[in-house]
């Protein structure tokens, strides 16, 4: 039987940027993914990072690709009544975001393991977390034809939503607390300029819509949809047709067309699992929460719970001291919840949930408080931006 320190389930992101840590720090680790690299390297994903993730990934020593390529905005834009109002979050906060690709994030990462020796196993099926709840935990999988067992001191599920690690759990041992939201947000990629320099978040009668960007010459748009819509219905024509009307007309006359890349549909929910940790196992990202992306705080909240987790797990692994890995689910949750509340908030003032008149209203009211209210705004900024960390004891 193989032995490490630290098994993490999940080569996404977070699984990578805890391993890199991990390995900064001395303590051996062996990511499992069900993936093939390819698959991973190529999911596209969000693109908006707080400053405190940008921060960890500079720590993780895979920074300079980041730091070199990254869109530095100072603000973004809220479109209503064919207006735009911009939101200044360096006056608000003294801070900004980055736009920067999950897809890049992921890359970054993953050349970084390779280059450290890294242990990554890619296409291991049949996964399965035994023994958290005791001392021995251990992990068997399938993986070329080979079912092979990983004793280790802990377990990281970092594998997403819908991965082992969580349904591994007795539902007896956790609560889950979920609000699915009855629309999708139908997205493209196209290789067209941006809209605008930074981002446009608008509310319109006939559903929000995003203008977001990859890069100088890379866009990411999307519109609200119904859960039932087909991707074959949405030629690009109709999409490019239905993103404008939705703008503001300043905004939509600066809409650059072309073909798309790549097209999805993906819907929202809310979902948060108490506790996060379990014995020896401990949930990382969207294995136990998942927002809405109105506010980009998915990948932000798992880097959040990766920085909490790998402390931790240094402080044990020098000290002997199970302090930081003890507090470990009540620290993540409440950054967490308040990134839940600000994420539904702004979900709710920028979507059209009904055909309701009132509620528009309403919603409109919302918005023109916020932008004659500078301590509205401010609040606004400061949970954009992302918020303080606390200070571990």
């Amino acid at each position: 039987m193989a032995r490490t320190q630290v098994a993490i389930i999940g080569a996404g992101p977070s699984g990578l940027l805890l391993s890199q840590l991990l390995h900064l720090h001395g303590i051996d680790s062996v990511v499992i993914e069900r993936q093939s690299r390819d698959y991973v390297e190529g999911r596209i994903r969000a693109g908006v990072l707080e400053q405190g993730s940008v921060d960890l990934l500079i720590k993780a020593g895979v920074g300079e690709r980041l730091l070199s390529e990254r869109l530095v905005h100072d603000g973004f834009a809220l479109g209503f009544a064919d207006r735009s109002f911009r939101i200044d979050l360096r006056r608000f906060t003294g801070d900004a975001v980055s736009v920067y690709g999950q897809t890049e994030v992921t890359k970054d990462l993953m050349d970084a393991r390779v280059a450290g020796g890294g242990k990554l196993i890619f296409e291991a099926t049949d996964v399965a977390v035994e023994g958290f709840d005791g001392e021995r935990p251990t992990v068997r999988y399938l993986h070329e034809g080979r079912l092979h067992e990983l004793a280790c001191d802990f377990i990281a599920g970092c594998d997403g939503y819908h991965g082992v690690c969580r349904r591994s759990v007795p539902a007896t041992a956790m609560q889950a607390f979920e609000r699915v939201y009855p629309f999708g947000w139908l997205g493209i990629l196209a290789d067209v300029p941006p809209a605008a320099h930074e981002l446009v978040y608008s509310n319109h009668a006939r559903g929000f819509a995003l203008c977001s960007m990859r890069s100088a010459t890379r866009s990411r748009y999307y519109v609200q949809c119904a859960l039932d819509e087909q991707l074959e219905a949405w030629p690009d024509s109709r999409f490019w047709d239905e993103l404008r009307l939705r703008l503001p007309a300043e905004v939509a006359q600066s809409v650059v067309t072309g073909p798309s890349i790549e097209k999805s549909i993906a819907p929202l929910r809310s979902f948060v699992v108490e506790p996060m940790r379990f014995g020896q196992m401990f949930l990382v990202g969207d294995a136990a929460h998942i927002v809405p992306p109105t506010g980009a705080k998915g990948l932000n909240l798992a880097a959040a719970d990766v920085r909490i987790l790998y402390q931790a797990l240094v402080e044990r692994y020098r000290t002997g001291s199970t302090g930081l890995l003890d507090r470990y689910s009540e620290r993540c949750l409440r950054r967490i919840w308040k990134a839940e509340r600000f994420s539904w908030w702004f979900t709710s003032v920028m979507h059209k949930f009904d055909d309701d008149a009132f509620s528009h209203r309403i919603q409109l009211a919302e918005l023109d408080y916020l932008t004659g209210s500078e301590s509205a705004q401010a609040s606004l900024a400061e949970n954009y931006v992302g918020l303080p960390f606390d200070t571990p004891p």
